[in-house]
Formats: C-alpha cells, structure tokens, sequence
C-alpha cells in the first residue's frame, strides 16, 4: 500500500483526506469521539509537511440528500479542539461554497466539507455516478490521502473512486489498521483466540468459516450464541435466535471438530424477563433458560471460563459485546473479557464498532490493548480474507 511519505514535497499542496467521523450524536453533541481523535495523527503530519487539508467523511445514512441532522459541523467543532486550529466547515460538498472555500485554502489550514452522503452518487451502484462526484472532488486538491478505516470495504466515490484520479496513499491510521490486523490475519502468534459476539450470526457467516481454518480457539457470546445454544439442542426462552443459521452453526460445530479448534460456548447466562436496564434477572445454567426469559449476558463463570481461555494467548481478536453493555446489570461478560486481554500477554485487537465502544463506556484504559479498530465492519471483512476495495486501489 502506497503511504504518505511516496507522495513526495507536500508543501503548499492540497490534499483530500477521507476521515471517518461517523460518530454516535446525543443531538448535536457527539458522546463518543474516538473516531474523530484517530484522524488527527495523519492530519498533523499533512499540516507539518506544509500541505492544506481538506477533509471529507460522512455521518449517519441521509439518504442522499442534505439533512440537517446529519450536519458533520459537530465533528468539525470537535476536531478544531483536537488540532488546536480552526477547522471550518463548508455549506455543502461540490458546491459553490465547498469550490470557493477550497480554492480560498492556504498552507496550514484545514477545511472540512458537508457529509458526502447528502449526494446520492457516493453510494451509487451505478459507475459513472460514483466516478462524477469522484471528478467533481478530484479537482478540489493535488492529491488524495485514505484514512477512513471504517469505509475501506465500501465501493465509493469518495474512497475508491477518486483514488484513481489523484496521486494516492493511505493515512498513518489505514497503515496502523491493516498492520495491526494483519498480524491476526496472515501469521498469529499462538495460540490465535477470538472471541465473538454481538447480535447476529448472520453478521459474521464469512468470518466464522475462515477463523475454522485459522483460530485455535473461538469464544462465542452475545446474541449471537443463542443460536449457537440452540443448535446444541438447548431450549434458549425468548432469546435472540435465528432459526434459519441452525443448520449452518451445526455445520460450524462439527467443522470445528474436524479442524481441532476449540469453541467455547457460555456454561451459564445472565437472564431477564423484559430487555430492560432495570429488568430483574437471574443467572441460568446455559442449558436451563428459562422458557419466559431471554438472555442478556454470559454469567459469571462464563466470564471466568473465558478469561481462563485468553490467559495464555498470544494473538486475541474481539469483535461484539457478550452481552446488552449498555445495561449495568449485563456488562459482566463485557467488562471480563476487555480485562482478560489486558491481562493476556499477547497481542489484542478490539475490532471496531460496538467492542471499541465498549471498552470506552466501560472506562478501560485504551493504552492496555495492543490496537482498537475504528472500523468494525473493515475489520470483520479483513479478518474474512476479503479483498477491500479502498485498500486494493492504493497498492503498487
């Protein structure tokens, strides 16, 4: 992957950066920034080579139409705090604001333009629409730099698109991304233990068939293992279940036989009446769910089984909470498994979305896991053995 530093002389350049900003909003007020503070390292290094920037990301899903709602100035806001330097916000995206402003940028300043999804040809199926608007951004700056993780396995015209109109590479954040979970992905040190959860199976069907050939040890929890408790033949109450991925994670179950990799399912749960922070709730056996409960967490001795899992693993990947995190009363599972990886003497990977927005709500101390994906979906794609096509188009 080409890097900023092939680029060549930067100074007085202006460079197209795509950022992913998609933060969560309470309003107008933005309740968990990680993602704007990974985009400052690259945005410094283009400001200290003497370069402009104009960042470009999106928000939200407006539907290809400008909504108020979906404003990126909250980010804008946040991220002038981070550089210690105005960053100012333009009223569209290819408009005559964005032009003016653009071609008004001087070395040293920052400009961010307005969610490239108020238009529809970011997204489009279509070629020649995605590759319009590419044309239309191309012509705002000299060069183009990718360092929205979280978007590189989207086909659009802000990340692949315009790479192929302008000199390109990847951001520090998309090298330190594809680095970090390349070492889960092409030669772990061993034992390989990942740990999954989140709601759905279906979300993660491509992963789990590859980490059968790949991982040691997989570790299931969230919504996810009831259908995993399920195809064991265990009565799982009310609980997320999809009926229709049984015959699937049977297949799973037996493949991981054959293959000698471990699946560690929950021996207990934490189960509820109501999805509810107040719910009363009891721990279950796993196999003993209550018919009218549904379950919310892995129990307690779940949660030491499997920091008892992860002691001794030197490559541990995370992707979905192991239960509602949200909830006091169901973070257990959660907070059990971000501490057995700081423990763990190997290398962790958080991999974006909802995990890395655990370990934040959770109050856990970033520095203690060797690297938090901002990408949740990317990193499940990578950690797939898929081919990314923002990430494909900076090569060679």
């Amino acid at each position: 992957m080409k890097t900023i530093d092939t680029l060549g002389d930067l100074s007085g350049k202006k460079v197209l950066l795509r950022a992913d900003l998609n933060v969560p909003l309470d309003g107008t007020t933005i309740t968990d920034d990680g993602r704007v503070r990974a985009s400052v390292p690259t945005i410094e290094k283009l400001l200290g080579a003497g370069a402009s920037v104009i960042v470009m990301a999106h928000l939200g899903r407006p539907k290809g139409t400008p909504d108020p709602a979906f404003s990126l100035a909250p980010a804008a806001a946040r991220l002038s705090e981070l550089l210690g330097k105005p960053v100012t916000l333009a009223a569209d995206l290819v408009g005559d604001d964005a032009k003016a402003k653009a071609a008004a940028l001087e070395a040293g300043q920052v400009l961010m333009l307005e969610n490239v999804r108020f238009d529809a040809r970011e997204t489009s199926k279509v070629d020649e629409e995605r590759q319009a608007l590419a044309a239309e951004l191309a012509e705002l700056a000299d060069v183009f730099v990718s360092d929205g993780f979280g978007v590189v396995h989207r086909k659009q015209a802000s990340v692949y698109d315009v790479a192929k109109l302008l000199p390109a590479a990847g951001g520090l954040l998309v090298q330190k991304e594809v680095e970090s979970l390349g070492k889960a992905v092409t030669d772990p040190a061993r034992p390989y233990a990942v740990v999954l959860g989140g709601s759905k199976v279906s979300d993660k069907l491509g992963v789990i068939a590859n980490l059968l050939t790949k991982a040691d040890r997989l570790l299931i929890g969230g919504g996810m293992v009831f259908t995993f408790l399920a195809a064991k033949g265990y009565g799982v109450g009310k609980s997320l279940l999809e009926e229709d991925q049984l015959d699937t994670v049977k297949g799973y179950l037996a493949t991981a036989e054959e293959n000698g990799v471990e699946i560690v399912l929950p021996t207990d749960i934490v189960a509820a009446e109501a999805f509810a922070a107040d719910a009363a709730f009891e721990v279950v056996a796993a196999d003993a769910i209550p018919a009218e409960s549904m379950g919310l967490d892995i129990g307690p001795e779940s949660s030491k089984l499997f920091a008892a899992k992860l002691a001794d693993a030197k490559t541990i990947v995370w992707n979905g909470p192991m239960g509602v995190f949200e909830f006091e009363n169901f973070a257990g599972g959660t907070k059990a498994v971000a501490q057995a990886m700081i423990d763990a003497d190997g290398f962790s990977v958080v991999g974006g979305g909802d995990s890395a927005a655990a370990v934040r709500r959770l109050g856990f101390d970033e520095a203690g896991f060797g690297h938090i994906s901002t990408g949740g979906g990317a990193s499940l794609e990578l950690l797939e053995g898929k081919v990314l096509p923002g990430l494909d188009v900076l090569e060679g």
